[in-house]
This record gives C-alpha cells, structure tokens and sequence, in this order.
C-alpha cells in the first residue's frame, strides 16, 4: 500500500494531496519533457529518500521545500551522514536498500562506482557536464562544486591578495591557514589549485607542493589546520584562509563578517572540486529518485544551490542579479578530475611532506 493508501485508510488526506487532485501540482509548462508522467509514476511510490543531504549544507532545505511545491504527493527524507560513511551505508545495505539517492564529494562516488551499490542514470542536463564531473553512464554526476579562495580578513590584512604569487610577499608573514592535506579533503584539493596556477596539473602536482613549500619557506604560512577554522576565522583570528570559496561566501553575507572580509579566487588558476549525486542501485522508490535528481540538475534546482553560496554545475544556469554578483565568473577554475586527484592521494602526501615538513 502506498503512502496515499495509507492515509486513506486512516481517513487523514493532507491539504496538499487535496489540492493536486483537484488541480495539477504544476499547471504550467514542464520543466523538461516527460516531467507529469514521471511524477505520476513517482505518486504511487510517494516517498524518496535522499541520504547525506543534511538541510542546512549547500542550501538542500531550499531544495526539499520547493521540491514539495511542485510534488506535493511525494515525501522527502533525508540523513547526514557524510560522504564516506554514506558508501559504508550503501554498501552494509545492498541486499535491502534503504537509500533512493546519495549525495558526495565525487571521490566517494567513484569509490561507490568501484563497490557496485550505485546505478546508471543520465538526468537532464547531464550532456551539458564536463566530461570530468560524469560517470560515463551516469552512476554519478556533478551537482555543484566548491572552489578553492583565499578567504582574506580586511581588518587583519592592509592589500587583498589577488594571487598565488602575491602570497609570497613579505607583507603576508604570518597571515596564511590552511588544512592538512595528508588528513582533509580540502587540503588535497587546495595542492592541485596550486599545481594548476604554477604550471602543473592534476597529473603534476610538484609544482604545487614546492609552491606550499615556498610559502612555508618565507615564513607566510601561520598555521595548519586538521580540521576547518571557521569559527576561528569568524572571530578574527585568521587574516588569509585558503579554503573553499563557499565558506567565504557564508561568512560575508550570512555569518556578518559583512565587507570585512573578501573572498578571491586566484587569478593564475584555481580549482572546482566536484560535489556528486547518484541513483542508488536497487533504489526502492526509483521513479520518485528520477523525479528529485532532475529536479536537483534542473535550472530551478541549480539556481537554488548558488543561493546556498555554491557553484551550479550545469554551465550558463541563469541566476538573480544579487546571487551572481556574489559568484562573478572564475574562467581560470579547472575542473577537478577526482579520478586521477584520488589515485595521486599518496604522492601528494609524499612530495607535500618532502616539501614543507622537510624544511
């Protein structure tokens, strides 16, 4: 008995189911072809469940509302469990799926990819993608990325660094933070950003560990990080963290650090890490996933993620003037190919560590 059933039954029907059967949740065009009909499939399963997609991350609670809107019959439930626990959870129930949808840092999809628990699904706009932010048949595929920034205390630092070059200057002494990249996702992602600005690249990182090494040597660097400062740098007491752009965007706009603080992505060339989503394989609600994932990957899921300060993956997603003023185009941002960035886990651990720990 499906959830419409079941309510039924117990003589209870929301206000919402009311109002779609006495007139279409959407009355007006579809946002892609075979839209209605999927939804119709979706109302007899009435629920999806999407996990890792915690509310307050990346603007997901915006997501489930309008989500709700425009598919009053289906449910949403969500976990937060993060992305490497996520593929144990995949994994520890693929006999019986619980999941309908998973949502990570791409290296854990392609990690869920390699374990078999995850199934082809080619969404709208999934052609529009770089090559490098798509499972070939649509195990997995990039919904937004996060972008490594100098995050930059106005009151703690006279000029706004505007590259990598410039944070060799002597001015910066003792102004930078960032995290470990033996232990954080974002320390890992933070040494190919500075790979590609000198010269390197996702298949030669040398040039980016010798760059950190450079900034160690001049004595720039204050402080590493195993775990993310934002409090601290909320409170004043970083004046440069390399981190991810979203953070810096949260902090101006949302947290009140105001005009006090600027967020730059480095001119020479910095790098989009990809953030995924996949079909669960087995999903037990797969026409209610089809329907939330093209929905994610739709322009009205895409501009919802840049409200919640992060970058749409679909390219020319039309955003309000306010929400694209904070998001000014990044030409030099490369796509991160997580595929060859995990497989050079261990090199970059070595060369970092021969780099800035050997001096």
């Amino acid at each position: 008995m499906n959830r419409r059933n079941l309510l039924q039954a117990a003589g209870v029907l929301p206000l919402a189911g009311l109002l779609a059967h006495s007139a279409f949740a959407f009355d007006g065009p579809e946002l892609y072809a075979g839209e209605k009909a999927l939804y119709a499939e979706a109302e007899k399963e009435g629920l999806v469940v999407s996990f890792d997609t915690g509310p307050e991350w990346a603007n997901w609670k915006s997501l489930f509302r309008d989500f709700k809107k425009r598919y009053p019959e289906v449910e949403l439930t969500y976990n937060d469990l993060g992305s490497a626990a996520t593929v144990v959870a995949l994994e520890k129930t693929r006999r019986r799926p619980q999941a309908d949808t998973a949502y990570y840092f791409a290296a854990s999809a392609v990690d869920a990819v390699k374990k078999d628990v995850v199934a082809p699904f080619k969404p709208i706009n999934f052609d529009k993608l770089p090559q490098v932010f798509r499972e070939n048949e649509g195990r997995w595929f990039t919904i937004h990325t996060l972008n490594v920034a100098f995050l930059v205390n106005k009151k703690l630092v006279k000029n706004v660094p505007a590259s990598w070059a410039d944070l060799l200057k002597p001015e910066y002494k003792n102004t930078v933070v960032y995290l470990d990249p033996r232990s954080t996702g974002v320390g890992q992602v933070l040494v190919f950003a500075a790979a590609y600005a000198n010269g390197g690249s996702v298949d030669n990182i040398k040039p980016g560990t010798d760059y950190l090494g450079q900034l160690h040597g001049a004595g720039n660097v204050q402080r590493i990080e195993g775990t993310t400062p934002y409090a601290k740098f909320l409170k004043g007491e970083i004046p440069i963290w390399i981190g991810y752009e979203n953070d810096g965007l949260k902090a101006k706009h949302a947290d009140g650090m105001g005009d006090a603080m600027e967020v730059v992505i480095p001119k020479e060339a910095s790098v989009a890490a990809p953030y995924a989503i996949s079909l669960v394989k087995n999903a037990p609600n797969p026409n209610s996933a089809k329907l939330w994932l093209n929905f994610i990957m739709s322009e009205a899921g895409q501009s919802l993620f840049a409200q919640g300060f992060v970058r749409p993956s679909v390219p020319g997603v039309r955003l309000s003037p306010d929400v694209a003023a904070r998001m000014p185009a990044a030409p030099q941002l490369k796509p991160l190919d997580v595929v060859k960035a995990s497989a050079q886990k261990p090199e970059v651990d070595r060369l970092w560590a021969q780099a800035v720990l050997a001096k």
